[in-house]
C-alpha cells in the first residue's frame, strides 16, 4: 500500500534540523511505508541525513532557509507563509504533495496558519489542538481544545468531544472511549449553561461511538477513568500548564531529597529502577505530538524542547492518524451527530476568542 509523505518543518524546534531529521529517522523504524519530504537549509538537512543514510531513499528536501521565530506574531508570520519552512510543510499538505505536516515550531503561527491554508472540515466550525498525557493505567488520556480558543459554546464542545473520541479510537486501538467535559465539579447542577448544554447533547446522541459520563474534575485528569477530556482552550491550556508543571516539581522535588545527605544518596541506588520509571512516564518526550483536529488535513505539533526520541514520536502519531484515517472517522461521526441536534446548541463560537500562542 503507497501511503502519503509526511512534511517535516526541519527548521522548527530548539535544537534544529539534526533533531528533525534524527526524530524522522527514528519514527520510520516503525512506519517504513511513509516517505518524508524536510523542508529547511538544503545544506544542514544533507548533513543530517548523513548520520541516517538509510533516510536518504525515502526523503525530499525542499530548500528554505527563512524560520518563524518562537516569539513571532501569528498575523506576521502569516505573510510569510510561502517563504518559511513551517508556511511551505503546511502547503505541501494543502497542495496534496504530503498528507500531514510535522513541526516544532511556533504553536500559534502554525496553527493560524494551518487553519487558513488548510480550512476546517464541513461541520467543524474551529479546530482544536489535542495532546496526550499520561495516566496511572496503561493507556494515555486526550485532552482538548489545548489553547486554540479561548471561549467555547456548547456547539464547539460538542465536536470536541467527537473529534477526540475519534482520536482516541485510532491511539487506543479501537477501544470505545469514556469521554468528559471538564467541570469544577461532577454534579449536575455545576458549571456554566454551555457545559449543560454540550453535557445533554452527548447524553442524547445515541449513535456516536464513545461513552459520555458526565463531568471531569482537573484532578481526575491522568487518573486513567477517562480517555477524553473536552474543555475550551482558555482552561485546557491552563489545566496542561499545571500539570506540567506539578510533574516538573515532584521530579525536581525528587532529586533534592535524594541529594541532600550520604543516606538519601545511598536510597536513591536503592530506590533507583523505580525512580528511572517515574522519570520515563513523566517525560513529555515520550507522550509528544499535539495534534490539530477538524482540519482538512493532518498537523501535528512536536514540543519545541523536544529530543530525538520525541520528535519520533510525533512522527509515529503522525503516520497512525494517516494509517487510520481520522479525518473520515470524524466526517462519519459528524454525521451520524446530525446538524438537526447542534443548530440549537449554540451560534458556533463567532464570539469566541482566539489565542495567539498555546
Amino acid at each position: 500500500m503507497s501511503l502519503p509523505r509526511i512534511a517535516v518543518d526541519a527548521m522548527g524546534g530548539d535544537h534544529g534540523v539534526r533533531v528533525m531529521v534524527s526524530g524522522a529517522a527514528l519514527a520510520r523504524r516503525r512506519h517504513d511505508k511513509f516517505s518524508f519530504l524536510l523542508v529547511g537549509d538544503e545544506t544542514r538537512i544533507k548533513a543530517a541525513l548523513d548520520d541516517h543514510p538509510g533516510m536518504r531513499e525515502a526523503s525530499e528536501i525542499l530548500h528554505c532557509d527563512d524560520v518563524v521565530s518562537g516569539d513571532e506574531k501569528p498575523s506576521r508570520a502569516i505573510r510569510r507563509a510561502k517563504t518559511t519552512s513551517m508556511g511551505l510543510a503546511i502547503q505541501a499538505v494543502k497542495d496534496g504533495h504530503c498528507g500531514a505536516a510535522v513541526s516544532a515550531g511556533n504553536t500559534g503561527a502554525l496553527m493560524a496558519m494551518s487553519k487558513l491554508a488548510l480550512r476546517t472540515m464541513p461541520g467543524i466550525d474551529r479546530p482544536a489542538l489535542a495532546a496526550l498525557m499520561p495516566t496511572l493505567e496503561d493507556h494515555d488520556v486526550i485532552m482538548l481544545d489545548l489553547g486554540a480558543n479561548t471561549d467555547c459554546d456548547a456547539r464547539n464542545l460538542v465536536q470536541f468531544a467527537i473529534m477526540g473520541a475519534a482520536y482516541s479510537r485510532i491511539v487506543n486501538e479501537g477501544r470505545t472511549p469514556r469521554v468528559r467535559l471538564l467541570n469544577i465539579g461532577t454534579e449536575s447542577i455545576k458549571g456554566t449553561d454551555d457545559l449543560h448544554k454540550a453535557a445533554q447533547l452527548l447524553r442524547d446522541a445515541k449513535d456516536l461511538d464513545m461513552l459520555f459520563d458526565g463531568y471531569v474534575e482537573a484532578d481526575k485528569i491522568n487518573r486513567g477513568e477517562v480517555d477524553v477530556v473536552v474543555t475550551d482552550g482558555f482552561s485546557g491550556n491552563i489545566a496542561l500548564k499545571a500539570i506540567e508543571g506539578s510533574a516538573r516539581f515532584v521530579t525536581d522535588l525528587l532529586k533534592s531529597a535524594f541529594t541532600s545527605s550520604l543516606r538519601s544518596k545511598i536510597g536513591f541506588l536503592v530506590s533507583r529502577p523505580a525512580t528511572e520509571l517515574l522519570r520515563h512516564h513523566l517525560d513529555p518526550n515520550n507522550h509528544n505530538g499535539g495534534v490539530f483536529l477538524g482540519l482538512n488535513g493532518v498537523i501535528v505539533k512536536s514540543h519545541g524542547s523536544a529530543n530525538a526520541q520525541g520528535v519520533a514520536n510525533a512522527v509515529a502519531v503522525t503516520a497512525r492518524l494517516l494509517e487510520d484515517d481520522l479525518t473520515d472517522r470524524i466526517s462519519a461521526d459528524l454525521a451520524k451527530m446530525g446538524e438537526d441536534a447542534l443548530r440549537e446548541s449554540g451560534n458556533g463560537g463567532s464570539s469566541a476568542g482566539q489565542m495567539d500562542e498555546a
